[in-house]
């Protein structure tokens, strides 16, 4: 029985369930914090739906804590829990829960970087150094900002619901932002398995729902065909003992063409809309790796190259720089390199030493790998530089 598994998957959803439940999103995160610490004693094996367990346990424990306090607000909110059933539904197809605590989450009266923390926070139970990674902030800085968003939903009474429909453009960038960071932290993990297939699965999930309810935003669709032709390529990802296979190297027959199929189609309905956005950019860029048996990467740098206007920071930059040594070789990208600052990310060094092994300066590109290795927090892309370094220094050798 494994406690932590059943936290990844089923975390937010109790949280969203509970918060619509209480109308109270910080005492529903409390209430199921303390279901799964009463799971911890109590569970010897799996219930038959371990959700709806700690939707139930975590009732429980608000209904408890409602009734120590004195106030009318807490006697109407105790009142309303107990005509609640007394079995909660199953929480793996509940949607409209997590809609309304991301978009209530991303309200306009709270501050655009303390939105998506709390909604990864919230929804995707990310804990605080995985979100500081998200933003290449520090953790102290992350935990601030969550703190200070639920005490503004609580002061500010902000409503637990799907806004109405001249609202919703204005909640949109942050809940696209929060589905995307959501992704990525599923699909390259700050610590533990590289891939937490959970918060892949769970994204893409919520990405159909958001189309489904925004079916003409063509940034919604874009970030749906993100993220489907990104996950086409997971099963290539991992080679035979759960080593990273770079992206050159995977073996495309265990694509997902199916997926690859559904996000080509969504990035023809973008380019037939022509209201081009960053995350449809991205889309494209994808779209151009899937398609074929090679990559076109002069196309792919033209994309990059749209990008960087519409989005001009350094992670685009950088992976801008991956394109530029494919087309117009590896000094040209070392050079375009050097403007890029990003203090503690692994990936700037680390390509960096790819770079400079391919242009044959093995002791720096040693020492990028190094550093690279250091500032890695995942095993699994630490084992990968770790290689690349070692193969480096074979060759070195033997040559």
């Amino acid at each position: 029985m494994d406690l932590a598994n059943v936290y990844r998957a089923e975390y937010g959803r109790c949280v969203a369930t509970l918060a619509r439940l209480l109308g109270d999103i910080h005492l529903a995160e409390e209430a199921v914090q303390d279901a799964f610490t009463t799971a911890l004693q109590k569970w010897q094996t799996l219930p038959p739906n371990p959700g709806a367990w700690i939707v139930t346990t975590a009732r429980n424990r608000a209904v408890d804590r409602l009734r120590r306090e004195t106030t009318r607000e807490a006697r109407h909110a105790e009142a309303l829990l107990l005509h609640q059933p007394d079995e909660p539904q199953e929480v793996g197809p509940v949607r409209d829960d997590q809609l309304r605590l991301i978009f209530t989450c991303c309200h306009p009266a709270l501050a655009p970087d303390a939105r998506t923390a709390l909604t990864l926070r919230l929804l995707g139970g990310l804990d605080v150094p995985e979100i500081a990674r998200a933003y290449l902030i520090q953790e102290a800085t992350v935990a601030q900002r969550i703190v200070r968003a639920k005490k503004k939903i609580r002061d500010a009474g902000i409503p637990y619901r799907v806004p109405a429909e001249h609202e919703l453009p204005d909640r949109l960038p942050p809940v696209l932002t929060v589905l995307y960071l959501m992704f990525n932290e599923g699909y390259t993990s700050t610590a533990g398995p590289l891939i937490r297939t959970d918060l892949c699965t769970e994204a893409i999930r919520l990405a159909r729902e958001l189309a489904a309810l925004m079916p003409d935003e063509p940034e919604v669709l874009g970030l749906l065909a993100l993220l489907l032709l990104t996950e086409a390529r997971r099963p290539a990802r991992l080679g035979p003992t759960g080593e990273l296979v770079p992206l050159a190297d995977q073996d495309r027959s265990l694509w997902d063409r199916d997926l690859i199929a559904e996000g080509h189609d969504l990035v023809r309905r973008c380019l037939r809309r022509n209201r081009p956005g960053p995350y449809q950019i991205q889309a494209a860029i994808s779209a151009v790796h899937t398609d074929g048996a090679a990559t076109d990467w002069p196309q792919v740098l033209a994309l990059y190259d749209q990008l960087l206007a519409l989005a001009p920071t350094p992670i685009v930059a950088l992976n801008r720089a991956v394109a530029v040594a494919e087309v117009h070789g590896p000094a040209v990208a070392l050079a375009a390199l050097a403007d890029i600052d990003l203090p503690g990310y692994h990936r700037l060094p680390a390509t960096r030493a790819e770079l400079l092994a391919r242009l044959g300066r093995d002791t720096e590109a040693r020492a990028a790998y190094h550093e690279a290795m250091a500032l890695a927090t995942n095993e699994t892309e630490r084992a990968f530089l770790q290689r690349r370094h070692t193969e480096l220094t074979r060759t070195r050798r033997t040559s």
